[in-house]
């Protein structure tokens, strides 16, 4: 799953909505608005990154009841009960400033993330991954896909040929996949808005014959269970959720095959890494971008 999305671009009357957290409680927060608000970026609220504020727009009076319940959830799950503060965004211009605020974001070695609002092109050594401003704010800025990127890049070599990109969010993880390794991406999202917006991404990114999207809760799809095993799967999710599948994910993948897990914060790694290590499972090595960790797994063959 992504950790950015954003709904209309033609929004009539908008809002931004703030809540500051502690670091460990950033997932969790984070997902409860994404559900609901059209942008949710982070910023660090002190140097020393334990306190980070999350800001989302969305347009006013839509999903009021979906936010109150969804942070309800958070709150009580968390024991945090953080404030939330509204500000009124003007509409007039927000897409320009959104814009300015997603310039080309070059991952790793190969890759580079840029809005449609871009028209120049990019080095002839990286691979442009097309992205609407509009839809997509901060999406090659997160760690967890940046990590993910990066750790991608690493494991190329392989050559894998049965991809599955769990919790595809925006789909830019499989659409990475599609364009270095020309393969195939089976990409799955529980979230049917997800799902389009991932579908509507590949025919951006003239990717759309190697991108099979589909809606699904996680291993129990039923295309995700007729295209098993998998020699290379995605999860960038949410650490807790990460846990929960470990089971599925190590029987699913091939002997030898390569689990790439993010969504967890550096203090969440450990937890993550020793769930999956207990379904036999071997840490490769661990990506580290700001708060944010990405696990490269093994299946040992």
């Amino acid at each position: 799953m992504a950790p950015t999305h954003v709904g209309s671009r033609h929004a009539r009357a908008l809002e931004t909505l703030s809540i500051v957290v502690e670091e460990i409680h950033v997932p969790l927060f984070e997902q409860a608005l994404l559900g609901v608000c059209d942008t949710v970026g982070m910023f660090e609220e002190d140097d020393e990154q334990r306190y980070w504020r999350l800001e989302a727009v969305k347009e006013k009076g839509r999903n009021e009841e979906e936010l109150d319940n969804a942070l309800a959830l958070v709150r009580a799950m968390t024991g945090v009960d953080a404030p939330l503060y509204r500000q009124n965004t003007e509409a007039e211009g927000w897409l320009a400033r959104t814009q300015e605020a997603f310039p080309p974001q070059y991952v790793g070695r190969r890759f580079c993330i840029r809005g449609t609002h871009l028209k120049e092109t990019s080095p002839s050594n990286r691979l442009d991954i097309i992205l609407d401003a509009g839809i997509a704010f901060g999406s090659g800025e997160h760690g967890s896909t940046r990590g993910c990127l990066r750790a991608l890049e690493q494991i190329a070599h392989r050559r894998p040929r049965h991809i599955l990109d769990m919790g595809c969010g925006s789909g830019i993880l499989a659409m990475a996949a599609a364009r270095l390794l020309h393969r195939p991406v089976l990409a799955v999202d529980i979230e049917p808005w997800s799902v389009r917006v991932a579908a509507s991404n590949a025919r951006l990114n003239r990717l759309g014959p190697l991108l099979d999207c589909r809606f699904g809760n996680g291993w129990h799809t039923e295309a995700v269970r007729r295209n098993a095993p998998y020699d290379l799967v995605f999860a960038n999710i949410l650490a807790r959720p990460l846990c929960r599948m470990a089971k599925d994910l190590a029987r699913n993948l091939q002997a030898g095959g390569t689990a790439i897990l993010a969504g967890l914060l550096n203090t969440q790694a450990r937890m993550v890494l020793v769930a999956h290590q207990r379904q036999g499972l071997i840490l490769e090595k661990q990506l580290r971008e700001g708060p944010w960790s990405t696990l490269i797994l093994r299946k040992p063959i």
